[in-house]
């Protein structure tokens, strides 16, 4: 199975405000050394890796009412704001706001995977063009050894994060809403998002690697010229997006920046995922921690913690987009 990309290099601009919170610890030590809702990532990094899971173990829905506890080094090139902007907590959906921030502003959130995908195997195993090379439309993803399913925690953390972003202004587009037998496929999940001219976008997932593999990285495309895939526009917009999110992501949760992936950056850069690919916006794939390890599950099967996730991701998004 092929590895990742390895990303070398600082951000394109200068972080706008100094660091703050937990991504202090993280900009003390180091230098920069450096799944996906696809497969063909990295040995024991996720399911995509792996193939998709079996269609017999389909996912799961959030378990109810079960109590949940909470919770290397390198020089990551980002900071996390001074302040984090006015939220609303509500994981409902929200109205439309009329005023805010982000006014005018289009973010397209990508909840990974499907609940259904394993009911329909042969829909989702098909192949699909990413420029580049071909793969699987979708996979089923991972869940946790409870069986709380990375497809209901993208889905939750998304719903969390478009009543966020509408309190302040945007305009939210879901690739998505749980209202599909399966898919969309990457390919189409990328569309979609292009076609809403979205000024930003994120893929929201949980991994599935090794126990005592832990932490949250945030996935970056990387330069592809490839039949319909052309990144070379968004490489620079969508590696600030990502520090921007990473450092709010860490400040907002505590949760470490990946011990696996990415050098302890926090960020990593992948050429073989279609909706990175054959995106023409900003956009990049977040992995908010990992299913497998019995640490980050307890965090990611916990409701105040997906709301601290989507308080971390929508602010960074707002920094992003208030430039």
């Amino acid at each position: 199975m092929s590895n990742g990309s390895v990303f070398h290099g600082v951000l394109s601009r200068a972080p706008r405000r100094p660091a703050a919170g937990a991504a202090a610890l993280f900009l003390a030590v180091g230098v920069l050394t450096a799944c996906s809702g696809e497969p063909g990532g990295p040995a024991a990094r996720r399911d995509d890796a792996r193939g998709p899971v079996a269609a017999s173990s389909p996912a799961a829905p959030p378990p109810r009412q079960r109590p949940q506890p909470s919770e290397p080094s390198g020089a990551p090139p980002w900071s996390a704001p001074a302040e984090s902007p006015a939220s609303a907590p509500s994981p409902q959906d929200a109205p439309q706001a009329a005023d805010g921030p982000l006014k005018g502003k289009v973010v397209v959130v990508d909840p990974g995977h499907n609940v259904h995908n394993s009911e329909h195997t042969a829909e989702i195993n098909r192949q699909v063009d990413i420029g580049n090379g071909r793969k699987e439309c979708d996979t089923t993803g991972t869940e946790t050894d409870a069986g709380y399913a990375e497809a209901a925690f993208s889905l939750d953390v998304a719903h969390r994060l478009r009543a966020l972003l509408r309190a302040r202004g945007a305009t939210v587009t879901l690739t998505h809403d749980g209202d599909r037998p399966w898919g969309p496929c990457v390919t189409e999940r990328a569309d979609i998002g292009n076609k809403a001219h979205g000024d930003a976008a994120v893929s929201i997932h949980a991994d599935g690697a090794a126990v005592g593999q832990r932490g949250f990285h945030v996935i970056l495309p990387a330069q592809v010229h490839a039949g319909r895939a052309d990144t070379s526009a968004i490489v620079g917009p969508s590696k600030e997006l990502g520090a921007r999110i990473a450092g709010n992501f860490v400040r907002s949760t505590g949760t470490p920046a990946s011990n696996y992936v990415g050098g302890g950056t926090g960020l990593d850069t992948r050429g073989d995922l279609g909706g990175l690919n054959l995106s023409v916006i900003p956009k990049v794939f977040i992995e908010c921690g990992n299913m497998k390890d019995p640490r980050d599950a307890a965090s990611l099967t916990d409701a105040s913690w997906r709301e601290k996730a989507a308080q971390g991701i929508a602010d960074g998004i707002t920094d992003f987009l208030r430039g």
